[in-house]
């Protein structure tokens, strides 16, 4: 997997921002019940703009930090989310003592990480008993246009693992046990602008040669041409939230 792509975003902050979907409440709620009692100290890790951060600073009494390894990104999560304290860090190298933590949730980024280091890792800095937490959107393919969309695109490491043909989902070791799963259904009204902001904050566009780009672009713009999407008209994109639990044992 490109680490060029894996840490291509913060060019792209912006978009990601305004293009990015949020996350279900109810599916980050889920994520995180199995957290033990009183517990609420959370490490949102690969934090981004803090898409996933401000939803977990929405638990009652939660104590959450954010880590991300791209310092453009953390600038614009103090943006979104100010007072947030902010780390330069990754799932596979955390910057906090051992033990130190309730949950670790990862939104959109497990794919980005060794998945067996981060497991060690992540073992280290959460307590027994405590939480992994994994959480992706995953637009719906089986609508045609939306499938038409990705072919465009290209699709992501995230819908190859969580979504693909042959997926078996995230892989999660020890010191964590067994992974449980839930999903959400549901839309999101983009316009075409937000639409391009989305494609742009994609890993596969950012690294693209501008030629490349520039030709994905106008067959977006065909294709929205087709679904008859101008101005500030909106069109229903839905998505798949896909959520993965496990506890450290």
């Amino acid at each position: 997997m490109s680490a060029d792509r894996a840490t291509s975003f913060g060019s792209e902050a912006e978009n990601y921002e305004a293009g990015r979907p949020e996350y279900p409440f109810e599916a980050v709620a889920w994520m995180l019940e199995r957290m033990p009692q009183g517990a609420r100290r959370i490490a949102d890790v690969g934090a981004g703009t803090g898409k996933l951060t401000r939803v977990i600073r929405q638990a009652p009494d939660a104590e959450v930090v954010a880590v991300d390894p791209d310092p453009e990104m953390l600038a614009a999560l103090r943006r979104s989310v100010p007072g947030i304290p902010t780390f330069q860090g990754s799932a596979e190298h955390m910057p906090v003592p051992d033990a130190s933590l309730d949950a670790v949730t990862l939104g959109q980024a497990w794919h980005w990480v060794d998945p067996l280091a981060a497991s060690v890792e992540l073992g280290r800095v959460v307590r027994t008993g405590g939480v992994l937490g994994l959480i992706w959107n995953i637009r719906d393919e089986r609508v045609e246009w939306v499938r038409r969309l990705t072919d465009i695109m290209h699709s992501s490491p995230a819908e190859n693992m969580v979504n693909g043909p042959e997926s078996e989902g995230p892989r999660i070791a020890e010191p964590f046990g067994e992974v449980e799963t839930q999903r959400w259904e549901w839309n999101r009204a983009m316009t075409r602008a937000q639409l391009h902001r989305m494609a742009l904050s994609r890993s596969y566009l950012i690294t693209a040669p501008v030629e490349e780009r520039t030709e994905i672009i106008r067959h977006m713009d065909a294709l929205f041409d087709e679904l008859g999407l101008e101005g500030e008209g909106t069109i229903d994109l839905p998505y798949v939230t896909h959520v993965f639990r496990a506890v450290r044992g």
